[in-house]
């Protein structure tokens, strides 16, 4: 899920990137054309960059707080409960195991149908 998050992510990137460039040669064009001074061209190519990098940023904070609200509702454990659960696998092993130990010791001292 996170792959697919990321690939989004770049895909707007790259539109914004191409964007940005159109933006440009446009803007080029016009400065050439005399249509726009080179100063009213670079303002709006700035403010093109401005307003994309704040809408990035509130993209992102978006999908931040999606992607926790989606990651919460599946309830996957924490570090801190796997830890404790091979903690008490590791107690309940060695306890089996001494347990096993203690049989296996008891038993072979009594073998039944063993004649004196």
């Amino acid at each position: 899920m996170e792959d697919l998050f990321k690939k989004f992510l770049y895909t707007g990137v790259g539109l914004v990137a191409l964007t940005a460039e159109k933006i440009q040669k446009v803007v080029d064009e016009l400065v050439k054309e005399e249509r726009l001074t080179l100063d009213e061209g670079k303002k709006i190519v700035d403010d093109f960059v401005q307003n994309t990098e704040s809408k990035k940023e509130e993209f992102e904070s978006q999908m931040k707080t999606l992607t926790e609200k989606t990651v919460s509702s599946f309830k996957f454990a924490t570090v801190q409960q796997l830890d404790e659960l091979r903690a008490r696998i590791e107690a309940l092993e060695a306890k089996q195991a001494t347990t096993k130990t203690t049989k296996s010791t008891k038993t072979a001292g009594t073998k039944p149908g063993a004649s004196a």
